[in-house]
């Protein structure tokens, strides 16, 4: 196990920089970090878990059917009270 210093890490306890260093452990399948100015740990699981499933709604599931309103042709008539002088 070879614990290496990450460049431009700032420990967030301490907030010193270039003060962490990191290791991995492939036998517990685990991701340490810890500073060596304040003596703060802590550890990831590099085990890739499954992704979230997308809630279905509205926006993500096709169309089943063509909508109940029927189509119009809108025509815009110009306001006479906006014109430019």
């Amino acid at each position: 196990m070879i614990k290496r210093f990450i460049a431009g890490a700032i420990c967030p306890r301490c907030s010193g920089m270039d003060k962490i260093r990191a290791w991995r452990s492939d036998d517990e399948e685990k991701q340490y970090r810890e500073c060596v100015e304040c003596g703060y740990t802590d550890e990831q699981s590099t085990v890739i878990q499954e992704q979230p499933v997308e809630v279905p709604t509205r926006v993500n599931q096709p169309h089943v059917a063509k909508p109940d309103t029927e189509e119009s042709v809108i025509q815009f008539i110009p306001n006479p009270g906006m014109t430019k002088h």
